[in-house]
């Protein structure tokens, strides 16, 4: 009895250490990212900065921006109603994606697009490179927890 069960033991350690996602199931997530990152950049496009970010990011997201680490959504919500001017906007579109072999984390990064008007009119673009990660939440649906 005691083999059999040390045997059965072995057996269900060896299948659950050894459960593959499928190629399948990586690219749908991969997929629900770039969609999520799409959204994301369209919101900021419809309604600012300001409703995107706090739209998008989670409970517990953070943000570096310049030399500042700013943590949680209401505060990420405060620091863009106070910095963010209405004549600024931003673009993005990520140039990789990759997923954890759970579904719940992932990570983009690519090229943005920082546009500015200064009160003579004047247009001022930045470019740069951006890096989010992302969780999945309770419900489903990703948030960012870094950005």
């Amino acid at each position: 009895m005691k083999i059999a069960a040390r045997s059965l033991l072995f057996f269900l350690v060896l299948v659950a250490c050894n459960t593959t996602v499928s190629e399948n199931e990586i690219a749908k997530w991969k997929s629900e990212i770039l969609q999520t990152e799409k959204e994301f950049n369209d919101l900021v496009q419809k309604e600012g900065l300001t409703r995107a970010f706090y739209t998008y990011a989670a409970d517990d997201g953070v943000i570096r921006r310049g030399k500042k680490v700013i943590k949680g959504k209401e505060a990420i919500q405060s620091w863009y109603e106070k910095d963010v001017r209405p004549n600024e906007t931003l673009t993005w579109k990520p140039t990789f994606v990759d997923v954890s072999d759970a579904g719940d984390m992932a990570y983009t990064y690519g090229n943005y697009i920082f546009t500015s008007v200064d009160s003579t009119g004047v247009k001022k673009e930045s470019t740069g490179i951006f890096h989010t990660v992302w969780k999945r939440q309770t419900d489903g649906n990703w948030k960012f927890v870094w950005d």
